[in-house]
C-alpha cells in the first residue's frame, strides 16, 4: 500500500514525498481512511509507529477541504502533554502543510505568552497545545475554542498519569459539542476506555500493535549490578562501545542532576533534561544531543514521549521506572522508523519487583548480563527503596497505602497534581 491509495490531497502527498515517505505504517494505513470518513476514533499506538501523521494527515485534508480564508477561527485543537511533544507535532503540522493554505501554531507554558497569543490573533486553523498555558490564554480571553471542528487528544494515558484530568474536561466544556473527536493512547486501560466513553461518539477502534507490546526491532538486555556501581557501568557501556548517542532514563529530577554531573567528570558530555528545567534549557539539551556536541541526555519520564530523536541507537533505563507501562514507552525512543535500537537497563537488587512487573506486561524474560567488576550485591535487599515524598508510585502501591490511611488527603493529592502540571505544560 501507497499514501496514494488512502485518498489524501494531492498537496499533502507532495508534501509527504518531499520527506521520504512513500508507505504507511500499520496506524496510518488504519486511521487516516476512518478519520477522513469522519468518524471518532480510539487509537492505539506505541510511540515510533507514526501515530502522529496518522492524525495530522487527515486533519490538514479535512480542514483544507473547506478553508476559511477572511477569518481564521481555531477549527482543530491537538492536546499534548508536554512542551517536547506539543513543540514536534507542530513540526509535522507546518512540514504536512506545505502546500496547503492553512495556518497552525503551537503553545505551551515556560515561555513568554505574549507572542503566542499575538499569533492567535492574527487567526490560526491548527491549534497545538498543552492543557495549562491553552486554559491560561482562554481564562485571559486570548483563546476561543467555540469554532473547533476536529479534536484531538495525544498521548492520552500521559495525560492522566500527569493529572490532567480536569483540564481535559474542562476543554472539553468549551469546545462545540459538535465535532471530531481522535484520542491516540499507548494503553487501553480502563481509564482511557473510561475516559474515551466520556469523549468519542461511536468511535472506530484501531491498534497498531498489541497493547504494551514493544517494538520488535528494539534489542532489550538487563545488566544485573550492584546499585553503587551502576554509574561506573554505565561509563563504562558508553567508553567501550564508543557510543555517541545515549539516552538514559532515571527515576528522579535530582537523579537526573546528579548523574549528569557525574558523567561529565568523567569526560562524557551530558546535559539532564526534567520538568525543573527551563524551556530554554530543554530545547538547548535537546539541540545539543541532536547535533552531537552533546552524548548524553539523562531524562526523568516526562521526557520519555516527547522527544523525537531520529534513528536513537540506545536507550539505557539507569534506574527502572515504578510504574511499567513507562518502561514501555522509554525504550519506544529507539527502533523506530525500522531502525534497529538497544534499551539496556542496569538493575539492582531493590528493582527486582519492578523487573518482574516489567517482563510480566512485555510478556518476556528478558536477558540477563553480569559484567565482572560490577556485579551485584549479594546481601543487597530485593524490597523497593521508600520513594520520596512527591514521587510517584505505581498503583498498586497506591491502593495499598488508601488502604492503611483511610480517608486520604485529597487537597494534598490535588496540590501535588496541579505542581506537576504546572511544571510541564
Amino acid at each position: 500500500m501507497s499514501f496514494t491509495t488512502l485518498g489524501l490531497s494531492d498537496a499533502l502527498l507532495k508534501a509527504i514525498s518531499e520527506k521520504g515517505y512513500t508507505t504507511p505504517s500499520p496506524i496510518q494505513q488504519k486511521a487516516i481512511p476512518a478519520i477522513l470518513e469522519g468518524h471518532d476514533v480510539l487509537a492505539s499506538a506505541q510511540t515510533g509507529t507514526g501515530k502522529t501523521a496518522g492524525f495530522t494527515l487527515p486533519l490538514l485534508h479535512t480542514l483544507s477541504e473547506n478553508p476559511k480564508q477572511k477569518f481564521r477561527p481555531i477549527r482543530a485543537l491537538i492536546l499534548t502533554p508536554t512542551r517536547e511533544l506539543a513543540a514536534q507535532v507542530y513540526e509535522n503540522v507546518k512540514e504536512y502543510s506545505t502546500y496547503l493554505n492553512l495556518r497552525s501554531t503551537v503553545i505551551f507554558g515556560g515561555v513568554n505568552q505574549k507572542p503566542q497569543a499575538a499569533t492567535i490573533r492574527q487567526g490560526v486553523d491548527v491549534l497545538v497545545a498543552t492543557p495549562g498555558r491553552l486554559l491560561d490564554l482562554e481564562r485571559q480571553g486570548l483563546v476561543s475554542l467555540k469554532r473547533v471542528e476536529i479534536f484531538v487528544l495525544d498521548e492520552a494515558d500521559r495525560m492522566l498519569d500527569m493529572g490532567f484530568l480536569r483540564d481535559i474536561e474542562r476543554v472539553i466544556s468549551i469546545m462545540p459539542e459538535k465535532r471530531q473527536n481522535l484520542m491516540f493512547s499507548a494503553t487501553f486501560s480502563p481509564e482511557i476506555k473510561k475516559l474515551a466513553h466520556g469523549i468519542l461518539r461511536h468511535p472506530v477502534q484501531v491498534e497498531a500493535t498489541p497493547e504494551n507490546t514493544t517494538v520488535d526491532a528494539i534489542n532489550q538486555k538487563v545488566y544485573r549490578v550492584a546499585k553503587g556501581l551502576k554509574t561506573g557501568l554505565l561509563t563504562k557501556l558508553i567508553a567501550d562501545g564508543n557510543w555517541k548517542q545515549v539516552l538514559v532514563f532515571t527515576r528522579t529530577k535530582h537523579g537526573a542532576n546528579k548523574l549528569s554531573e557525574k558523567l561529565g567528570k568523567a569526560g562524557i558530555t551530558s546535559a539532564a533534561i526534567h520538568g525543573n528545567k527551563s524551556q530554554g534549557a530543554r530545547t538547548k539539551a535537546l539541540a545539543g544531543f541532536k547535533n552531537g556536541s552533546v552524548r548524553v541526555l539523562v531524562a526523568t519520564d516526562i521526557a520519555a514521549r516527547g522527544l523525537d530523536i531520529p534513528l536513537l541507537p540506545h536507550v539505557i533505563n539507569f534506574e527502572l521506572p515504578n510504574v511499567s507501562e513507562d518502561y514501555v514507552h522509554r525504550i519506544g525512543r529507539t527502533g523506530r522508523a525500522g531502525a534497529s535500537g538497544e534499551a539496556l537497563s542496569l538493575v539492582s537488587a531493590d528493582e527486582t519487583t519492578f523487573l518482574r512487573d516489567i517482563e510480566k506486561l512485555v510478556g518476556m524474560r528478558l536477558p540477563v548480563e553480569i559484567i565482572e567488576g560490577f556485579e551485584p550485591d549479594p546481601n543487597a535487599s530485593t524490597q523497593p527503596e521508600k520513594r520520596q515524598q512527591g514521587q510517584r508510585g505505581n498503583r498498586q502501591n497506591k491502593s495499598e497505602v488508601k488502604a492503611k490511611t483511610g480517608n486520604t488527603d485529597k487537597s494534598q493529592a490535588r496540590g501535588r497534581r496541579t505542581r506537576n502540571r504546572r511544571s510541564n505544560s
